[in-house]
């Protein structure tokens, strides 16, 4: 099956409580489907300069931010791994997302060394290059994990949802072929809900919501974890470099 590598859409996040999240679930039942690969780890690694310009600038809610990243769906044991290196942006609302698939090794000597991908020669790698280029120098700084149920539409497979849970950041061992560890950004029993639309937000979904008190949230997992760590701000000023533990 061709790997999807453009999105386009609204996202719409929303913190539930284990008694939400069962109630929406519920709710929701024969309207969103999950989808074929049940309950997964995602693990990825972000990327910024020492000052952390990145998320410090999309903490600041502008009209324009981006923000890239390196994913793996599943915990990888080797290089072997697939893994796709994203770009994602959001300019007035609207959350553009570039990937492109690869091996994970080939990817991190793209991403850490500069060795230009072979037989890869397409728009969106061209895309990732000048973004490099345009923020340099940029490093592995946060490895940001979690367990997620994706689930779309019965009606419209573009509309998606995803519900995720045990979200844990670290700014040291900086591999994704390190495990699953980290400092939860979430209270214990809570679960970060984002809903993805394509167009305009089902009724059907508006009145479960509604009905649930369930309300947007303002949250980013990387800027949560990034003003919750004093070590990062202190990284800023030479103190302790939080990107220097690859």
């Amino acid at each position: 099956m061709e790997v999807q590598q453009v999105f386009k859409r609204y996202e719409k996040k929303y913190i539930l409580t284990g008694e939400q999240e069962r109630e929406f679930l519920k709710a929701v039942e024969g309207k969103m489907i999950m989808d074929k690969y049940g309950e997964h780890t995602i693990c990825n690694i972000y990327f910024d300069d020492d000052q952390f310009s990145l998320i410090r600038t999309s903490l600041d809610k502008p009209m324009y931010k981006e923000k890239l990243r390196l994913r793996t769906y599943g915990v990888p044991e080797s290089g072997d791994h697939q893994a796709f290196i994203e770009i994602k942006k959001k300019f007035d609302g609207v959350v553009y997302k570039r990937r492109i698939p690869m091996k994970l090794k080939t990817a991190e000597k793209y991403l850490y060394e500069g060795i230009y991908p072979q037989k890869k020669d397409s728009q969106i790698l061209k895309e990732i290059d000048w973004f490099l280029k345009a923020h340099a120098p940029v490093k592995p700084k946060v490895v940001l994990t979690y367990v997620r149920r994706a689930f779309y539409g019965a009606e419209n497979p573009d509309f998606r949802m995803t519900i995720d849970k045990d979200i844990t950041c670290r700014y040291d061992s900086l591999h994704l072929t390190d495990g699953v560890f980290g400092d939860p950004i979430l209270k214990e029993n809570t679960y970060l809900l984002e809903i993805k639309i394509p167009g305009i937000m089902p009724l059907w979904m508006s009145e479960i919501l509604s009905r649930l008190k369930i309300f947007p949230a303002s949250i980013s997992k990387y800027g949560t974890y990034y003003k919750n760590t004093p070590e990062l701000y202190l990284s800023m000023t030479g103190k302790k470099a939080g990107g220097n533990h690859v």
